[in-house]
């Protein structure tokens, strides 16, 4: 029970219009792409859908035990009223789980990778959580417990998950009667927006009735730009930091504060509080907002990126496209492999020179990977890491191989 083959299928379409949004944005002088920032963020949607491709956490058993066991009656799969009741029902829970991630910190710490982007367009929106499902999915139990079939609720699920990427864009602007019933680019921009005066508003996933039922509705004011980001800024390309950055923090802020009744109250509060001994030791450094985070990167290790973002979308719909044909232990080794590959993408993009070293050692790993037959070469996923390992290694080793003989002629 899974909507990720559905988001997979729509994948090859978010690029092309992100691409689409791009060229659009150059040609009217209005480009808000950086390499870096869109790189972090299909990267971050890359890696995402690997936790329920490995089923982690309790979300399929207990959907299925509810599905098969305490759902109050069964709906008919082909009636148009159940596929209409589930849509809209899902999004009422999604408004729920939404505005919830954003108000308590431990909900939020899943949450909070989606808005760490300082830059509103397309590819914002597959920043999507690799940490969602230790308990996103509780909030959609009902959805099971009325009758709705599991298959409906995969594809109700997948359709509104699909809905939100068209309304990660600043290029299009308000649209009349529209606007008060669906989410649009508009009102999302104000949901993505760290301005004080727009900040945790407009939840909704389809529909932005239920913010303006609930009391959460915010406007997009013609004389105030929504400025994006997270009020803490992350400061870094790195995904996997991104996914527990927030977590790392509750832990140091649990363990450095002197009252046991605040080690608790951490997890659970406001997403903004912290106690006061620890905020007084220990400050947060809080967003400039006329500053982005934009490290200067080397044309050199700019050179060494591209076969990467290259190979890893090559590997990404390999390990994908042989799923059956792979052990649990496989698709686990995949998966980390495509991790670390990511990281040290944001390493190259944070200038970062061990980045090679790092990418050394991880190639090495796959090649020992395979002569061991930790995963099969018979693999497509297999052959293609194994390609991009002994690539890497030798475009390492040109690199060493100039930089020694231009010290070399420096020192001469």
């Amino acid at each position: 029970m899974d909507k990720s083959f559905l988001i997979f299928l729509a994948i090859p379409v978010f690029l092309l219009m992100i691409c689409a949004e791009m060229v659009y944005g150059l040609l009217k002088g209005k480009n808000n792409y950086r390499l870096n920032d869109t790189i972090t963020s299909i990267n971050i949607g890359l890696i995402s859908r690997f936790p329920t491709i490995l089923n982690l956490g309790f979300q399929g058993l207990t959907f299925s035990y509810i599905a098969k066991n305490l759902n109050l009656f069964q709906l008919p799969v082909n009636s148009i009223f159940t596929w209409i009741f589930a849509f809209i029902l899902y999004d009422f829970l999604y408004y729920w789980m939404h505005r919830l991630h954003h108000e308590f910190k431990l909900l939020w710490a899943t949450h909070v990778v989606h808005h760490h982007g300082e830059e509103f367009n397309l590819s914002t929106a597959l920043r999507q959580t690799s940490t969602g499902f230790l308990w996103k999915w509780i909030f959609f139990l009902p959805i099971l417990l009325v009758g709705i079939p599991s298959s409906v609720f995969v594809a109700v699920g997948g359709l509104n998950l699909i809905y939100q990427f068209w309304v990660h864009t600043e290029h299009i602007g308000k649209m009349g009667w529209y606007e008060k019933i669906f989410i649009t680019p508009s009102n999302h921009r104000i949901h993505h927006a760290k301005n004080p005066e727009y900040i945790d508003r407009n939840y909704g996933g389809v529909f932005i009735l239920w913010d303006r039922l609930f009391g959460t509705y915010c406007e997009e004011r013609d004389d105030l730009k929504p400025i994006y980001g997270t009020v803490v800024p992350l400061q870094s390309w790195n995904p996997f930091w991104a996914n527990i950055e927030v977590f790392v923090s509750m832990i140091k802020d649990s363990y450095h504060t002197k009252k046991w009744k605040n080690k608790i109250k951490i997890w659970f509060a406001k997403t903004n509080w912290r106690p006061e001994d620890v905020e007084e030791k220990f400050p947060h450094e809080k967003s400039n907002q006329n500053n982005k985070f934009n490290p200067v990167f080397s044309q050199a290790l700019l050179k060494f990126l591209w076969p990467q973002l290259i190979f890893i979308h090559f590997i990404t719909l390999a390990v994908f496209f042989t799923l059956k044909n792979q052990s649990y232990l496989e698709t686990i080794i995949f998966g980390l492999l495509l991790i670390s590959i990511s990281i040290i993408i944001s390493a190259i993009l944070s200038n970062k020179q061990y980045s090679l070293i790092y990418e050394f050692i991880r190639s090495s790993i796959v090649i020992l990977f395979v002569s061991l037959d930790l995963i099969s070469i018979e693999l497509l996923a297999s052959k293609i890491t194994l390609i991009h390992s002994v690539f890497n290694i030798g475009i390492i080793f040109i690199f060493a191989i100039f930089s020694i003989a231009k010290k070399k002629l420096i020192t001469d």
